[in-house]
């Protein structure tokens, strides 16, 4: 634990790991009455990673789409946004 706070800067805690822990707490008071510290705290801890990695795949996913769309615009011979050169060129 203190390797994964150490190694992680300041930006990414606040932007990735506290949403994921926040959704995990309520997830896990909702959701979890186990009757067992033990168990209920493993519930809460495997939660925290799965929805961390979901939070994960969504900015990777989100990256390449937003990475791939100049290309595909390209292709296309579309403008990238509105008031670009070529756009009321008519």
């Amino acid at each position: 634990m203190f390797q994964f706070v150490r190694v992680l800067t300041r930006q990414q805690l606040f932007a990735r790991q506290v949403p994921a822990l926040a959704a995990s707490v309520a997830i896990a008071e909702v959701s979890y009455k186990l009757h067992s510290f033990t168990l209920e705290c493993l519930a809460f801890l495997a939660t925290w990673f799965v929805v961390d990695a979901l939070i994960q795949l969504g900015s990777s996913v989100v990256g390449r789409l937003s990475a791939a769309q100049p290309a595909y615009l390209a292709m296309t011979g579309q403008p990238a946004a509105k008031g670009d050169a070529g756009a009321g060129a008519l």
